[in-house]
């Protein structure tokens, strides 16, 4: 059984921060930067997967008033890796948060998650030398209320 919690509040957690490091620039900087987004900004959200009351992964994300949602954060432990957590986690947040669109700016390893879920890929082409970056964007669709 997993279940997905608001975690914004267990920022400091060390099982916290080592999920949100595995969505950020290898370096201290990167995960102080991403964990003062969160404490800071009201309009951003945090959520870890749990399993048995142990975090398997972690998704981060802005909502702003039009119902735009941009993905920061998505990350699973390496042990867990190709189990759907991910796509599991995207699902219920858009079930729970009700976005309109999700936007999120990736790198080439993570393009094919996002293609296989439904995302449309952009190549933003070579933002850092030698590091093609892509924008990725789902567009959700309302659903008919007459069925």
């Amino acid at each position: 059984m997993y279940v997905l919690l608001n975690v914004k509040s267990r920022l400091h957690e060390g099982e916290i921060q080592q999920l949100l490091g595995y969505s950020v620039f290898p370096d201290p900087d990167s995960l102080q930067e991403a964990l003062s987004q969160y404490e800071n900004n009201e309009n951003t959200w945090l959520f870890a997967y749990e399993s048995e009351g142990l975090p398997v992964g972690i998704i981060g994300f802005e909502l702003n008033e039009k119902q735009e949602m941009t993905l920061r954060h998505l990350a699973v432990e390496p042990e867990s890796r190709g189990e759907g957590f991910g796509r599991g986690m995207l699902l219920e947040i858009i079930d729970d948060m009700q976005p309109v669109r999700i936007t999120v700016e990736t790198d080439e390893e993570a393009v094919q998650f996002y293609r296989n879920v439904g995302f449309v890929i952009r190549s933003l082409g070579e933002k850092y030398p030698g590091v093609e970056r892509f924008l990725c964007t789902y567009e959700i669709e309302e659903e008919d209320e007459d069925e």
